[in-house]
């Protein structure tokens, strides 16, 4: 029986499904005793540290736990749950962690992209059974801004680089602890949690002499996700954001099956996007809450979810906020949550003032669950203008001339599925919401999809250079090619596709194959 520590924030789904895929079974902490009876204690934190603290203290779980810790007895804290092991955070500054290793959590200064989200390397300081069989050349996902910094190296079981060299998990005793998610990180990381859950005591680990690791780029299928005429929940891929085909909406097979073929293909990441209307089922009843669910059983790589994460009432009169609506996502199986729409109207009301409300969806959501946790999808197309003075709006003098021959553009974004143009540019939008909170920006273009003509480098390097946050590239790709032509042409972290791979015209291993040598990636 292993003992999970869930302090009501994030996704656990995932590490329970990876507990019992192992064979062991799980109870849940319901009161502080319960800490004290675990044999094995698992801690998943995910979200804001202030926030996990003053829900640790107000469960009265702190005291039981350090006292668990203190007595040496087998504990793996994953994320938020190492964090908490320090003494204090620059995310929540004036409040006490567990204090059990000597140390802060400081935030990454550094000239890159952050949250630092994706596929890293760790290399191994000392031996460790939690480890046993890693040869430290495996990659292992991340995705976090904050990072511990512990006063003794003597804990330091890993460091990764992303910048600078930063500690990636520790060990004391049988305490260990890790930065990066093994439940998110495919075989390798049901690995370490099966030597866990084993309580290893040999050692088969053996130091690298590679002192610095890479962060891959990642690959990500996209799902759209809605329900075709028959009321089935299909997989669909729109043309330009028209998904349907001699009247019919285009299946293109089962959200959930696709899903897992794409994890055992390769792909770093899922993301479903839920472009189906869902205003009339009360939230417990929501199509994509089931999709969720059962994806995560079988799929141990980050899942985004997206559509719908809005204040919504329901058919009852029953009122939702959006954070209610995260919220069940994460606890079904998500890591991750993509506004669309609701985003620009958000940006809207910013701009009005230039002030946060602290009201809006990606305030709400990344105060709760960290902005790590907070995608933006930007739907923009472009709009061409003879001159930079035609237009208020930011512009870039392109290769690609308009219908009259106009050699600029500026990149409009829509709502309602790019059927709604507003007056806000994509570059403005992704600035704002990276200030509201947003951790990540999944860049669409209306005018590539579909066209298999490759990304939108201009549109790309434009958000890319006028963020700090990781960008998805997102739209137009038709070969393997693109997706190196995008990493070699941009600084962009990750690319997505959909239809390529859903049609079977680029499977994700070639697409890998194509990058192999040539850009860091996962095997």
């Amino acid at each position: 029986m292993i003992t999970l520590l869930d302090y009501g924030a994030g996704n656990v789904r995932s590490v329970v499904n990876a507990i019992c895929r192992l064979g062991e079974t799980v109870k849940t902490v319901f009161c502080a005793e319960d800490i004290m009876r675990a044999d094995r204690l698992v801690f998943p934190g995910v979200g804001n540290f202030g926030s996990m603290i003053r829900i640790l203290n107000d469960k009265g779980y702190v005291e039981p736990l350090k006292d668990y810790l203190k007595a040496d007895r087998p504990f793996l804290g994953i994320c938020l749950g190492l964090h908490a092991l320090f003494e204090e955070s620059e995310e929540a500054p004036g409040l006490k962690g567990l204090g059990i290793i000597p140390g802060k959590v400081r935030r990454f200064d550094i000239d890159l992209a952050v949250p630092h989200i994706g596929w890293n390397g760790i290399h191994i300081k000392q031996s460790s059974g939690v480890l046993s069989g890693c040869m430290g050349n495996e990659k292992f996902y991340f995705v976090h801004s904050y990072h511990v910094v512990p006063d003794k190296t003597d804990v330091i079981l890993t460091t990764t680089t992303y910048g600078i060299d930063f500690v990636s998990s520790i060990k004391k005793g049988n305490i260990t602890a890790t930065q990066f998610h093994p439940e998110k990180s495919g075989q390798q990381g049901l690995d370490v949690l099966k030597n866990f859950l084993e309580l290893k005591k040999s050692d088969k680990t053996v130091p690298e002499t590679q002192e610095k690791t890479l962060l891959a780029k990642r690959i990500i299928a996209c799902l759209d996700v809605r329900s075709n005429d028959h009321g089935d929940l299909v997989v669909t891929k729109g043309d330009q954001y028209d998904v349907r085909e001699k009247g019919d909406v285009r299946n293109l097979g089962k959200p959930v099956d696709l899903a897992r073929q794409y994890y055992e293909d390769g792909a770093d990441e899922i993301t479903f996007l839920n472009i189906t209307g869902f205003r009339d089922f009360p939230l417990e009843d929501m199509p994509m809450i089931d999709v969720l669910k059962r994806t995560s059983e079988n799929v141990f790589v980050p899942l985004t979810i997206g559509g719908g994460i809005r204040d919504y009432t329901d058919k009852f009169g029953k009122t939702y906020s959006a954070l209610d609506v995260a919220s069940e996502y994460f606890r079904s199986g998500a890591d991750k949550i993509s506004i669309g729409s609701d985003a620009v109207l958000i940006v809207e009301d910013y701009l009005k003032t230039g002030k946060k409300t602290g009201k809006s969806s990606i305030e709400k959501i990344s105060d709760v669950y960290g902005n790590q946790a907070v995608v933006v999808s930007i739907d923009p197309r472009r709009v061409y203008v003879a001159s930079p003075e035609q237009t208020t709006h930011p512009v870039i003098e392109t290769v690609f001339p308009g219908p009259n021959g106009e050699k600029y553009c500026w990149y409009q974004c829509t709502i309602k599925g790019g059927r709604e143009g507003r007056d806000v540019d994509a570059v403005t939008l992704a600035k704002v919401c990276e200030t509201l909170g947003a951790g990540e920006i999944l860049l669409n273009c209306i005018d590539r999809d579909g066209t298999n003509s490759g990304f939108d480098i201009e549109l790309i390097n434009a958000v890319k250079n006028a963020v700090t946050i990781p960008v998805i590239a997102s739209s137009g790709a038709g070969c393997a090619e693109h997706f190196l032509e995008v990493f070699e042409q941009t600084h962009v972290e990750s690319a997505l596709a959909a239809g390529i791979f859903h049609r079977k015209e680029v499977p994700i291993g070639e697409v890998k194959a194509c990058l192999k040598t040539k850009v860091e990636i996962r095997p």
